[in-house]
């Protein structure tokens, strides 16, 4: 058991790092021929913070543990918003741009509610391919990744209307091709190692103490993936930089839902369970928590104390897991 504890936690090292990695050698090629700091960032840079969730989903769903992944997915999100957006905001007020509030938080509560929908319900051409309900079919995931398709054009549109200063040529650091490709080499097998040790840890975990895989999911794993976004956000509310940190967890929310559980459900369709609605319900609690920071206020800020009322019911949240997973 002490071996499957090392390999967990040197599991989420791996993953992190490896996402770091693979980052940086990908940037530094993308310099290298000449392509923009903008399509870097918009690309490599965002889909790379993405890939410690990606990979977890894929492990748990190929390897039979489909509720490690729907748990991970849900429970990252809801510490996004309240965990990590609540640290930040303690560290620095967070200031909310038009764009995030008008359409980026409004599209976030619908690909939630649409996850919701698709997982719950069986569309008339997936009953006749014989599919059950209780699963994010392929066409579920096809649906997912072409609402992402669009919210990537709506990001690079949004992107390019803002001033270039904003987007430094010398972000992304040129290094050598050898160096960017030993990068790249490293940082893909730390990912694929990464994602089997979290996983298998995570499963042999449940089993020992009596838990269920969801619960694993939705906690442990899910705080341990969000470790890039809480590091990235926390920087940036500490540098003042607040509307980095804002979007930084709304987008990996989006990303999240649309892009890594739209591919996972096409790779191989994922089992849902009638308990992670609860789940999916509290997504949407914290996404319009956003919204009411602001109308509650007198600004478009979340404040010190709406902070602190996130982590409150951040904590509220894990409480009635326990409860829920009769710990309590």
């Amino acid at each position: 058991m002490l071996l499957t504890y090392f390999l967990f936690i040197a599991g989420f090292v791996l993953l992190i790092k490896g996402a770091d990695l693979l980052v940086d050698g990908a940037s530094s090629l993308g310099k290298k021929f000449k392509i923009s700091s903008l399509v870097i960032g918009l690309t490599v840079v965002s889909f790379g913070t993405s890939l410690p969730e990606l990979l977890v989903n894929l492990y748990a769903s190929f390897g039979g543990n489909s509720d490690v992944g729907v748990g991970n997915i849900l429970g990252s999100n809801i510490a996004n918003t309240l965990l990590i957006l609540g640290v930040s905001a303690l560290i620095f007020p967070l200031a909310i741009t038009k764009n995030t509030y008008f359409i980026e938080v409004p599209f976030l509560l619908t690909a939630t509610v649409m996850v919701g929908f698709l997982a719950n319900t069986e569309l008339e051409f997936i009953k006749q391919a014989g599919n059950d309900s209780d699963v994010i079919s392929r066409w579920d995931g096809f649906i997912l990744l072409f609402f992402f398709a669009l919210f990537m054009g709506y990001v690079y549109v949004a992107s390019k209307e803002k001033s270039s200063t904003e987007f430094d040529e010398d972000q992304y650091k040129e290094m050598t091709m050898l160096r960017a490709f030993v990068f790249i080499g490293i940082g893909i097998v730390a990912l694929f190692f990464g994602g089997e040790w979290v996983v298998d840890g995570a499963v042999e975990m449940a089993l020992y103490f009596g838990l269920s895989k969801t619960f694993i999911g939705l906690t442990i794993i899910a705080i341990g993936t969000s470790l890039p976004e809480l590091v990235t956000s926390g920087v940036a509310a500490w540098k003042k930089n607040t509307d980095i940190a804002v979007g930084n967890v709304v987008g990996s929310n989006i990303f999240n839902l649309l892009w890594i559980l739209g591919l996972s459900a096409v790779l191989k369709p994922i089992d849902y369970h009638e308990v992670n609605n609860t789940d999916v319900y509290m997504v949407i609690g914290s996404s319009t928590a956003l919204i009411l920071a602001i109308v509650i206020g007198k600004r478009a800020v979340i404040s010190r104390w709406e902070g602190f009322f996130f982590l409150v019911f951040y904590s509220i949240y894990i409480y009635s897991l326990l409860v829920r997973e009769n710990l309590i």
